[in-house]
């Protein structure tokens, strides 16, 4: 079974990749204290769906190129639409 995460689109400017940000808590091994780390996966967007913003599931596959590794397997959550974008 593929792994999967879940995690943030932070760029679409690729063609046909999106790099997604995703987030997870670790506990510092001697303090105890949780921390954050954050690591920026690039994932194949087939159809340049994916927006800045948007909360995605991304899952391991074959690699696509010499430095993607993951494909956007649904976009659970669409980013809001700005004012701007309106004009």
């Amino acid at each position: 079974m593929a792994r999967t995460m879940i995690g943030k689109v932070v760029s679409n400017k690729m063609d046909k990749t999106a790099i997604v940000l995703v987030e997870r808590a670790k506990n510092h091994p001697i303090y105890r204290k949780r921390f954050t780390i954050s690591t920026r996966f690039k994932a194949h967007d087939a159809y340049n769906t994916a927006q800045i913003g948007d909360v995605v599931e991304i899952a391991e596959t074959r690699p696509i190129s010499s430095d993607k590794r993951f494909a956007i397997t649904k976009i659970l959550e669409a980013a809001p639409k700005s004012e701007e974008a309106k004009l």
